[in-house]
């Protein structure tokens, strides 16, 4: 087997265009097989090198790596006009000059679903002649689907200048890169006959085509940054896993006999193939990426994540409030809203100091510093120790004594476990923090 990934370089990979890359990609893993990369790059306005390295960019991320290209489209005009001579010297394309007002006069003659047919000309663009009948595609995802080849207008496949379009130049690249399986978006649908009656009017074979149903968001409509993330970097930014991103766009409309959810790659590998890919539009729902990544992120060890939160944050030293934010975080991107404050100090929440501060809250919390001094050692045992003698002994309710401590840490009333937080400050800062809130409380 021998699939392609072919994007369009005009911006960052959206996310659609990664699930295509990742089926292909499972695809020729599943089966041994390859994965060309080709660049579509023959809008040369839009397809600029730093396009091109946002393509490149998000499939190193995604760990996607491929095994022959990138092949350059724009590099193989001379391949193209070659291909594109053999059609006219052998009667199945011709020069036209057709115009748009031609073409609707010829319909206004024939029928509006009747599709143009030009005479050969000396000269102006190349058109293809559509064949007679019908053209039936097996879709290896949607099944046959049969279009009418006389509603077609024989298709421009070059133009005066030379240069080719883009559905002649896709029909060359495939056939010359040896695809087998041709997986994309249900939006090339229209472009299959196209591309068949190219390879068809060449004598060649034609690969194996499947559209992949299109991605919509929770509310049914077509995925976009209203839903949150749209791109493989704005995922990066948002701080998810890319073992746990493959994970879940290989569920956007494929599935297995046992509805398993979390899947290593491996796993995807193993159980892989395109007769379990769903007919019907996929749903993108950021909400159960995020729960799908907090068990990814829950699955690595204390220094792995650490280590990826200092690659994501760029901070060093984050071994121990990695360690205490392990199970309350669910991208790497929640990790410095939530313990940040250990290596920034404390955050400024006006609401938080009134309302934990003031009054019983100051004195509660003099209480606590004393405790704190005295504990020994200072260690998440003993701060625990200390900290639940103060609320058997004032008989308050543990957030009492809890987050009034809390605010005088982090600023705010949110952060990792509060023995935990203690421990990882140590003792100095921890009163330090604390003689600085009550100073200000007074």
């Amino acid at each position: 087997m021998r699939v392609r990934f072919a994007p369009s370089p005009t911006g960052a990979l959206h996310i659609g265009g990664a699930r295509t890359a990742l089926f292909n990609w499972l695809l020729a893993r599943h089966s041994g097989g390859k994965l060309v990369l080709r660049i579509e790059d023959t809008d040369r306005e839009r397809s600029t090198p730093e396009n091109v390295e946002q393509i490149l960019d998000a499939l190193r991320w995604l760990e996607l790596e491929y095994d022959e290209g990138p092949i350059f489209q724009s590099e193989r005009a001379q391949r193209h006009g070659e291909a594109l001579q053999q059609l006219l010297e052998t009667g199945q394309a011709y020069f036209s000059n057709a115009t748009g007002v031609d073409v609707k006069a010829y319909k206004a003659q024939h029928g509006a679903n009747r599709g143009f047919r030009g005479e050969p000309e000396d000269s102006g663009a190349v058109r293809l002649h559509v064949p007679e009948g019908e053209t039936l595609v097996d879709d290896a995802i949607l099944g046959e689907v049969l279009f009418e080849n006389a509603v077609y207008d024989d298709p421009v496949i070059g133009r005066a200048d030379g240069s080719v379009l883009y559905n002649f130049a896709v029909a060359i690249d495939d056939l010359d890169a040896g695809i087998t399986h041709v997986v994309r978006g249900n939006d090339h649908l229209s472009n299959t006959p196209k591309q068949l009656w190219v390879l068809q009017a060449l004598g060649a074979p034609a690969p194996v085509y499947g559209h992949l149903p299109l991605i919509h968001g929770p509310d049914g409509k077509k995925l976009s940054k209203r839903h949150g993330a749209a791109s493989v970097q704005e995922l990066r930014q948002a701080g998810y896993l890319p073992e746990a991103v493959r994970n879940y766009l290989a569920l956007l409309g494929w599935g297995t006999d046992d509805d398993a959810t979390k899947l290593s790659t491996e796993e995807l590998v193993r159980r892989f193939t395109l007769d379990r890919v769903s007919r019907n539009s996929a749903q993108f729902d950021e909400a159960k990426l995020r729960w799908l990544n907090g068990l990814y992120l829950r699955d690595l060890d204390d220094a792995e994540l650490a280590r990826r939160l200092e690659e994501f944050t760029g901070r060093d030293g984050l071994l121990g409030a990695a360690r205490i934010s392990h199970e309350k975080i669910q991208t790497l991107a929640d990790f410095w809203p939530l313990a940040g404050f250990i290596f920034d100090g404390p955050a400024d929440d006006p609401a938080a100091r009134e309302k934990w501060l003031d009054g019983d809250g100051r004195a509660v919390l003099a209480a606590v510093r004393d405790a704190l001094a005295a504990a020994e050692p200072f260690d998440e045992e003993h701060v625990e120790a200390a900290l639940k003698e103060i609320v058997a002994a004032r008989e308050l309710k543990p957030r009492d004594v809890y987050q009034p401590l809390r605010v005088a840490l982090a600023g705010t009333t949110v952060s990792p476990g509060i023995f935990e937080t203690v421990a990882q400050l140590g003792r100095e800062e921890t009163l330090r923090r604390i003689d600085r809130a009550l100073d200000a409380a007074v």
